[in-house]
């Protein structure tokens, strides 16, 4: 057993976060109650020079605007100089040209190691016909697992597709991650949460695609046990970072519910 949360618990990774104002409190806290430290540094002042003291570079574009991006691709060119995991949360993408347009212009002005969103924000990024709902996913006609390997290969990252059952794959393997619970999807944040915990699990494992399998599984861990005792969203959110306080690799490995594919 690779004991990837034992190793974030360990070395303390710091995870450089350029992420939407609406969850940003709330992803500093994840960060932390897995184990790693987060730092916000959004200026294009410093952000490239906070990148570089990080181990791994989270970025959001949940409220963007171009001062945003352009530090973001300030900070993913530090990232990829440093050789340190790169994910992209493709928030919203489908629901505006503007939003469309900033996500490729981030892909392709560097190198992203981690492509995250939901089904219909992938496959919008993938050239599928696609249209996202503010930033909730709608209906996709094309199979997701199709779409994620493929996407995978022509970008030479990791694609993350996240909804019922997440879809994982760098293109030569795709993982089905089946841990969660629809409480969940009854908060905001939990969708940018993941990304965070991605990049703190990337950190410390350099096969991302397996790095984010762990980590979609250890979270949605955490919100099955919170769901046992929470009696709605208010006291779920509570209870999922105390189960993420207290959860530990043996208790997780037991829990884990995946494929490979």
């Amino acid at each position: 057993m690779q004991e990837p949360l034992k190793k974030i618990k360990e070395t303390r990774p710091l995870i450089h976060h350029i992420t939407n104002w609406v969850t940003i409190y709330d992803c500093a806290n994840i960060t932390r109650t897995f184990g790693a430290l987060p730092v916000m540094a959004h200026a294009p002042e410093e952000c490239a020079d906070m990148t570089r003291i990080s181990s791994a570079l989270v970025l959001n574009i949940g409220t963007l605007t171009n001062e945003l991006i352009d530090a973001m691709i300030f900070s993913a060119k530090a990232a990829n100089e440093k050789k340190i995991p790169v994910v992209l949360d493709a928030v919203g993408v489908g629901a505006t040209k503007f939003r469309d347009y900033m996500a490729a212009k981030i892909i392709d002005s560097v190198h992203v190691d981690i492509i995250k969103g939901n089904y219909s924000e992938i496959a919008k990024l993938a050239g599928e016909k696609a249209q996202t709902k503010g930033v909730e996913a709608t209906s996709i006609n094309a199979d997701p697992r199709q779409i994620a390997r493929e996407l995978a290969t022509s970008k030479s990252c990791t694609i993350v597709m996240t909804g019922k059952e997440d879809m994982i794959s760098n293109g030569k393997k795709t993982f089905v991650v089946r841990n969660g619970h629809e409480l969940m999807g009854s908060i905001v944040g939990t969708g940018c949460m993941a990304a965070s915990v991605i990049g703190s699990f990337a950190a410390v494992n350099p096969d991302h695609c397996d790095a984010a399998k762990d980590a979609l599984c250890y979270f949605g861990i955490a919100g099955e046990l919170a769901a046992e005792v929470s009696r709605g969203p208010g006291s779920f959110k509570v209870n999922l970072y105390d189960e993420i306080f207290d959860l530990s690799d043996e208790k997780a490995e037991k829990m884990m519910n995946f494929e490979e594919y």
